[in-house]
């Protein structure tokens, strides 16, 4: 039997206020879901796509999502939303602002992940969903999931976490500010056209494949040169073209203001704002809870996922060796779903893990 398949888009067309302040006159998501809610609404899958990523979990993680897969259409009703700012569908700087009838560019609002979720909730409603089953998110997916889980502490029954944190890290900022002074420097960022500051982002990118691998992955992969086997004295080294090849990439299918945006959404996430100390914050969580973090993540270090874990009440702490960074959490299929499936198996031994805030 082959599983329903939708990408829709919800639209909400009452005042919507944001944590900026601004009140929008409305929104709209592009969604997609697998699969179909069951007669007891207890099979939904609430996946949250990272950065740059669409609403199709199957697509960008293929090892995950699909049939016979950990997240099976054929028991579960997968929801994956784009968020708000991507152009992915969503409510994005390309649209045009009513208020004017031409495009925000340069004016879109600033979105929060607290933003993002309140969002959410008003897609939930319409479709009907009263309980999440499982929640799961990695980056700033596993950002919005906690904000959720915050938030409405009983909608989610189990909620894993993967590569993610409380509050981005001034490490994390700098990450982002540098690829953000990257799309300024770019002449063509002034202006207001759906092109601008497109080679700015090539190089921003290139910025952020060096925070999401690391020494030893790119020392396996890119080390040598084009041209080495030759008489010649090599001119282009391999991690110089993957740097170059990641930038291009990414602008075939994404554009400046939009991560410009997101990666202000990123900064932004802090759960505890308003809301006291982090820790007490994370003790709102009522979720049976697995977080998960990768050994050589340097954008999103162990001790992030280590602090979720020893606030979050009852939570396990797993963390998975990967070459590949904080792109392991995209990578790494095999141990993940290992993890998950002894996560939700009744016999499965609760593991907690205790973090020190002094």
């Amino acid at each position: 039997m082959v599983a329903l398949f939708m990408t829709q888009v919800f639209s909400y067309n009452e005042p919507f206020g944001l944590e900026s302040g601004t009140t929008l006159e409305g929104f709209h998501l592009a969604y997609t879901t697998l699969g179909t809610l069951n007669e007891k609404g207890d099979n939904v899958v609430w996946i949250f796509h990272a950065l740059t990523a669409n609403s199709n979990a199957a697509e960008w993680w293929p090892g995950l999502v699909g049939e016979g897969k950990c997240f099976d259409p054929q028991i579960h009703f997968i929801v994956c939303v784009n968020m708000p700012g991507s152009c992915y569908g969503s409510i994005s700087p390309l649209d045009l602002n009513p208020a004017d009838g031409e495009k925000w560019y340069h004016r879109f609002p600033q979105f929060t992940t607290r933003d993002m979720i309140r969002c959410y909730q008003k897609l939930k409603a319409f479709l009907g969903i009263q309980s999440v089953h499982i929640a799961i998110g990695g980056s700033m997916g596993g950002q919005q999931a906690l904000e959720w889980s915050v938030e409405e502490p009983t909608l989610f029954k189990h909620l894993v976490l993967l590569a993610t944190n409380a509050r981005h890290s001034a490490w994390g900022i700098a990450f982002n500010a540098t690829q953000r002074f990257c799309i300024e420097a770019d002449v063509t960022w002034r202006e207001s056209w759906d092109y601008a500051g497109l080679d700015g982002m090539k190089k921003a990118r290139a910025i952020a494949m060096i925070s999401y691998r690391n020494y030893t992955s790119y020392a396996a992969a890119q080390t040598g040169w084009h041209g080495e086997a030759s008489n010649e004295v090599p001119i282009l080294s391999k991690a110089e073209t993957y740097q170059r090849y990641q930038g291009e990439k990414l602008a075939k299918r994404f554009n400046a203001f939009s991560y410009y945006f997101l990666s202000r959404s990123m900064d932004l996430h802090d759960v505890s704002r308003c809301r006291g100390t982090i820790e007490n914050t994370l003790q709102k969580v009522q979720a049976a809870t697995l977080v998960i973090g990768i050994s050589s993540d340097i954008l999103f270090p162990v001790s992030e996922q280590q602090l979720l874990a020893g606030a979050i009440p009852g939570a396990q702490l797993s963390i998975i060796d990967s070459l590949y960074g904080h792109d392991g959490f995209l990578l790494e299929y095999e141990q993940i779903e290992n993890l998950i499936n002894q996560f939700l198996s009744p016999k499965k031994e609760v593991v907690t893990s205790t973090f020190s805030y002094s």
